[in-house]
């Protein structure tokens, strides 16, 4: 009989970077199939990005919309996840390099995801975080949240009318989303927890490029 290890080192390796849609569909499909799969993300967890509007909005917390990617892969026996970055591929080698071990390859499947585009003004990040990740929705939920309690502190009308506009530009699904879920916030969920202002006076600015918002959509939604 030939040795369990043995016999699983001479499978095919496949490498996959990202834990994303893309990333876990992959090492589920493999999953348990005749290959060595290493699945490499920066983080430990799978976001459902489609709700990361709701975090940033708090209508759910970050727990309701991220799962241990470990978890998920648990009965893929032949799935490995390592908790790292990946700094560069090398084609030739068939090798990707991390900060700290290089992981060689017979075939790679990159499923790194995308971030946001601030069309060559990236010093704009600064001031208007992108939606990809739980720490962006936090961020985002801080700075809306600190944006109402600053309002009911302020004493200048001009000063509290500023405060209590928002800016979404994008008007694609995570834009509209968000918008949406801004305007509920301010006209029921925050609507009787100040004293001195109304929150239902917040005003949501929604910028799109194109004629239409949610112009992948077919016209009539």
């Amino acid at each position: 009989m030939l040795d369990s290890t043995r016999v699983r080192a001479s499978l095919p390796h496949v490498v996959v970077i990202g834990g994303g849609f893309g990333g876990l569909w992959a090492a589920k499909a493999l999953a348990n199939k005749p290959v060595r799969v290493t699945l490499i993300d920066l983080r430990n967890h799978h976001v459902f990005q489609p709700l990361l509007y709701q975090v940033a909005t708090a209508s759910l917390s970050p727990a309701d919309i991220a799962s241990p990617i470990r978890s998920i892969l648990r009965k893929a026996d032949n799935v490995h996840v390592i908790l790292g970055e990946v700094t560069s591929i090398e084609a030739g080698s068939h090798e990707v390099a991390l900060l700290d071990e290089r992981i060689s390859y017979d075939y790679l499947i990159v499923a790194a995801g995308a971030r946001h585009s601030y069309f060559g003004h990236e010093e704009w990040e600064h001031d208007a975080p992108g939606l990809k990740s739980i720490e962006d929705a936090l961020e985002i939920r801080r700075k809306i949240l600190v944006a109402f309690e600053a309002a009911e502190r302020a004493e200048d009308p001009d000063e509290r009318k500023r405060l209590l506009t928002f800016v979404v530009v994008g008007g694609g699904p995570t834009g509209v989303e968000l918008a949406g879920a801004l305007a509920e916030i301010a006209r029921y969920s925050l609507a009787r927890d100040f004293d001195n202002i109304d929150s239902k006076e917040a005003q949501i600015h929604l910028y799109e490029a194109s004629p239409h918002v949610l112009a992948a959509f077919p016209e009539k939604l």
